[in-house]
C-alpha cells in the first residue's frame, strides 16, 4: 500500500523542504498540510504544493549561494 500524495512526499525529501515551510506560505499549521496529505488530492492542489516546493527550493539555493 503506498502513502496518499506519494510524489509531494518525494519531492520535499528530494528536496530538503521541512513541512513547517510549506505550512507558512499556505498560512496553515504544519499539521494543517500533514493532514491535506493524508487523502489524495486533486491534481490542481498538487501542483500548487509543487509549485511551492520548487519555489523554496529556489530561496535555498540562493541563499545557499550566498
Amino acid at each position: 500500500m503506498t502513502k496518499a500524495n506519494a510524489d509531494i512526499r518525494a519531492e520535499l525529501k528530494a528536496k530538503s523542504i521541512p513541512v513547517y515551510a510549506v505550512a507558512d506560505v499556505l498560512g496553515v499549521h504544519e499539521n494543517t498540510v500533514f493532514r491535506r496529505l493524508r487523502h489524495e488530492l486533486p491534481e490542481q492542489e498538487k501542483q500548487k504544493f509543487i509549485r511551492i516546493i520548487d519555489g523554496l527550493s529556489q530561496q535555498n539555493s540562493i541563499t545557499e549561494e550566498n
